[in-house]
């Protein structure tokens, strides 16, 4: 049991913000949060709730088909803050590589058809059997770089995202914003952004700096908590804000200072949050976030 079980998710610290509250004007719904519920429900749960972005998913978003997804979205009078997920560049050169470049230019497309304004990428791991971390960074960058000019043609920021080093064999080689920002910097900003996800980049050595020379790189802000003990399977880790170890005023105001204004995306990746009932997982998600998160923007 993580420290999230469900009768933790209805603290009484805040009434759950409602529909027309003005501290919801920036919170975005990442689906990953109510994991189990399609493209549908998510739009109708934010609605409901009243938040006003979704960052969808592109494993739903093909269940009903993108120009089918598009328009659920837009009749709903949502905004789509991201579409998540691209990347995985590692893989060695030859078939495999031209493969994941393919799909990264179809998620880009989808992309600009849900007018998303970035694509999230997540770098990939090590091949099976490869220990060397600077190549696969390399190819990473070289992989991103490849995609800019379809990036600058349709209008969607490539947006990479660091994550923790625990990751970095089998997810993300690209495990700081440090490194994020150094393979960005060749490139113009308008294609290639970075990711500051609270959960992969809170523990990172002057992260404040880093999110400071990010400046306007800063293409996606997404919150969860970091909690103790993980659980067994470190991927479904991140926790309810305000239920762990993150200094989320810090951070957003870190990431204010930088000149981000876009939406702010609740990311959990949780078994005992997607287990639970979804609308309960929304009005926690508001309380907290207008406490933690929403007054330091």
């Amino acid at each position: 049991m993580t420290t999230l079980d469900v009768p933790s998710l209805d603290p009484a610290r805040l009434d759950t913000p409602t529909v027309g509250d003005p501290r919801l004007a920036r919170l975005s719904l990442n689906q990953k949060t109510v994991n189990g519920w399609s493209l549908r429900r998510a739009v109708e749960g934010c609605v409901r709730h009243g938040l006003p972005a979704l960052g969808v998913w592109r494993e739903p978003l093909a269940d009903v088909g993108v120009r089918d997804g598009a328009a659920m979205i837009a009749d709903a009078g949502l905004r789509v803050s991201s579409l998540c997920r691209g990347g995985f560049f590692t893989v060695p050169a030859g078939r495999e590589q031209e493969r994941a470049h393919d799909d990264n230019r179809r998620a880009l497309d989808e992309a600009a058809s849900l007018g998303a304004p970035c694509l999230v990428l997540v770098p990939g791991g090590l091949p099976d059997g490869d220990r060397d971390l600077r190549s696969a960074r390399s190819r990473a960058a070289e992989a991103i770089e490849r995609l800019v000019p379809h990036a600058l043609e349709v209008g969607v920021r490539l947006a990479i995202e660091p994550m923790h080093p625990i990751f970095a064999a089998d997810r993300g080689v690209v495990s700081t914003l440090r490194q994020a920002l150094d393979i960005a910097d060749p490139m113009p900003p308008e294609a290639v952004g970075i990711v500051v996800d609270t959960f992969h980049v809170w523990w990172e050595p002057g992260v404040e700096e880093q999110i400071a020379r990010a400046g306007d790189r800063v293409a996606s802000y997404q919150v969860c908590e970091w909690i103790t003990p993980l659980p067994p399977d470190a991927l479904l880790s991140r926790g309810m804000m305000g239920d762990g170890h993150i200094d989320f005023a810090h951070l957003t105001r870190c990431v204010v200072a930088a000149g981000y204004r876009g939406d702010v995306e609740v990311e959990i990746f949780n078994a005992d949050v997607w287990a639970a009932d979804g609308d309960a997982v929304i009005d926690t998600v508001a309380r907290r976030y207008a406490e933690l998160v929403e007054p330091h923007l």
